[in-house]
């Protein structure tokens, strides 16, 4: 007959089982955690004489994982590692802006390898890691203030 422990009865056999799992159990990932869903309207919180300033929202998700929706503006080539999410169909290149005269509905997104784009005004769902603050790429000269690294979307 097993011990008794703490009220219950171990017997020999499934401690030595438990102990055999115990490995398995450890080495189980975690669930990931969803992305926060993440608004054009959530991203500024005021615009001052400073220009605008980025939401409490957005300041406490920089380094999470987001998803945004939106739609794809028209690249500068057919496939690139890169693309501007707009929150309406865009015709204009939001890169030629200065930090204050930044458009206060686009965000721009960092795949991990180069793709295809869809047809302007086709609505996408984008999640990545959002990293905010302004930034000009080194490859291209361009200017960001708000970005998604690591990137991937879909049709919406």
């Amino acid at each position: 007959m097993g011990k008794v422990l703490s009220g219950s009865r171990f017997r020999r056999r499934d401690v030595l089982a438990m102990i055999g799992l115990s490995p398995m159990i450890t080495l189980a990932k975690p669930a990931l955690a969803a992305p926060t869903r993440l608004s054009f309207d959530d991203l500024y919180g005021k615009i001052s004489v400073l220009g605008l300033e980025f939401s409490d929202k957005v300041k406490s998700l920089d380094g999470r994982d987001v998803e945004m929706s939106g739609f794809m503006a028209p690249p500068l080539k057919a496939e690139a590692k890169f693309f501007v999410l707009t929150e309406i169909p865009m015709s204009i290149c939001p890169f030629c802006s200065t930090d204050a005269d930044w458009p206060d509905n686009i965000a721009v997104v960092y795949l991990d390898e180069a793709q295809t784009f869809v047809q302007a005004g086709v609505r996408i769902d984008v999640t990545g890691k959002l990293e905010v603050g302004s930034r000009t790429d080194p490859e291209t000269g361009f200017l960001s203030r708000l970005r998604l690294r690591g990137a991937t979307y879909s049709v919406a």
